[in-house]
């Protein structure tokens, strides 16, 4: 594994608005179990951070979560640049996404893809955009990556009812 973020498209429209930038994380309180999510989206100087939960749930499906919910808010096609620490999340959209299709939604070892709906549903939302995947380290000091990962678990804590 790189140190270097890696980053990939997926292939999209293309969009003629000023680029969108998107960090998201996922986190889960033991796996499964209770679940959240965070995301910051920038665009023309302006910034909004979203967050969620689900009551039983997993880290992988969080984090799609997180980038699903963040495409939701885009009203418009847009250039966007999605960074997160989730390689499942960025080789899912970039390397493995097709093979899955080709396959009637079967992975490489012929067994169905775990979490079908939300990449399907994720491949519905960035279907209009053109989407850019960069894989950081997580917990590596990235201000956005970190402040993603604080909302994720500040949601888990909200739906606890824990002040």
């Amino acid at each position: 594994m790189s140190a270097r973020p890696d980053q990939s498209r997926t292939a999209a429209p293309s969009a003629t608005t000023s680029p969108v930038e998107i960090y998201c994380d996922g986190a889960c309180s033991g796996n499964p179990g209770p679940g959240g999510y965070g995301a910051i989206l920038r665009y023309n100087g302006h910034e909004k951070e979203i967050r969620g939960s689900e009551a039983h749930t997993t880290n992988n499906r969080m984090e799609l979560t997180a980038a699903m919910e963040a495409l939701r808010l885009l009203t418009r096609p847009c250039r966007i640049t999605i960074v997160t620490d989730s390689q499942y999340l960025v080789k899912g959209m970039t390397e493995w996404i097709q093979g899955w299709q080709r396959r009637g939604w079967q992975n490489s070892k012929k067994e169905p893809v775990l979490n079908r709906d939300l990449w399907e549903e994720l491949l519905k939302l960035s279907a209009h955009h053109d989407v850019s995947w960069q894989w950081i380290r997580g917990h590596a000091g990235h201000a956005e990556n970190e402040r993603c990962d604080s909302l994720a678990r500040q949601a888990i804590t909200e739906m606890r009812g824990a002040p």
